[in-house]
């Protein structure tokens, strides 16, 4: 099977590089932080740059509480300051790997692209 993968691939690249060369560029695979410095693009950008803002505030706050909470001297104060940090640490994460899918989803677009420049290659030469 990888070996199929691999082959479509060098045939793909053939077909970019004598036809669409500037294509080639536009559908080569990234590295993850490239993918992931590309979420703060185009037009919903910046939506993912106020979850970045409020999942950074956040994370801060948690350790803020979680340093007071360590350093409290009775059990309440202890709950009062432990359960805010351990909520607000969760709820960062869980912002944070909400943009994961959209990472996930950059890459099946790529790839999809990628396909349909070879369709596209391969019905112009017949």
């Amino acid at each position: 099977m990888m070996r199929s993968e691999n082959m479509l691939e060098a045939r793909i690249q053939s077909v970019l590089r004598e036809q669409a060369p500037e294509l080639l560029e536009a559908t080569e695979e990234q590295g993850y932080f490239t993918l992931a410095a590309s979420i703060f693009k185009g037009k919903l950008g910046w939506v993912a740059m106020v979850i970045l803002v409020v999942q950074i505030i956040m994370f801060a706050v948690a350790i803020y509480s979680a340093v007071m909470f360590f350093g409290a001297a009775d059990a309440l104060t202890a709950l009062k300051w432990g359960l805010p940090s351990a909520v607000l640490l969760i709820f960062a994460v869980q912002i944070k790997l909400s943009l994961m899918p959209w990472l996930q989803t950059q890459r099946v677009l790529r790839a999809l692209n990628r396909v349909e420049l070879l369709l596209i290659a391969k019905t112009e030469r017949k």
